[in-house]
């Protein structure tokens, strides 16, 4: 069985976990606590970390049966293939969720086009392609996962 990156509707991710997890799937949908501001007041929320992704383990030939859960659009691409992770990469993840002392990101002299590997946070030990450096962000292709990670700096 390999690990495979389902694409949801937008904001349905928890609910897509949830409803593969009651029909008998592992899969696993990473949280983050973020704090949100309303006019009135500011609440802790659980928000997906990756937005409209699901990880589901599942056979090969058992992949289509997923369609069945409401929310669940496709399968992630990867070169004209499901994108499949690797349970090392679904660890790592769980393990930088797990951890209290995330640290912050330092950077110097980061060039468009650079490889890099992330040595702490949510993505430690993650590989990248540097896409964009702006005064306020970088901008980073994880290509092991297939998306995209913006990080702000002050």
């Amino acid at each position: 069985m390999n690990w495979y990156v389902l694409y949801t509707k937008p904001k349905w991710e928890k609910k897509v976990a949830e409803k593969l997890n009651q029909a008998g799937f592992e899969c696993y949908c990473p949280l983050i606590t973020q704090i949100k501001q309303w006019s009135d007041r500011k609440k802790k929320v659980e928000v997906p970390l990756f937005n409209s992704y699901v990880f589901i383990k599942i056979d090969e030939k058992d992949r289509n049966t997923v369609f069945k859960i409401p929310g669940v659009i496709r399968y992630l691409f990867w070169l004209g293939k499901p994108a499949i992770v690797r349970t090392e990469e679904i660890n790592a993840i769980q393990a930088s969720l797990k951890a209290t002392n995330i640290s912050e990101i330092a950077v110097t002299s980061i060039q468009v086009g650079d490889r890099i590997k992330l040595d702490s946070g949510v993505f430690s030990n993650q590989n990248a392609i540097v896409q964009e450096v702006s005064k306020t962000h970088y901008i980073l292709v994880l290509e092991s996962l297939g998306c995209i990670l913006k990080i702000k700096y002050k």
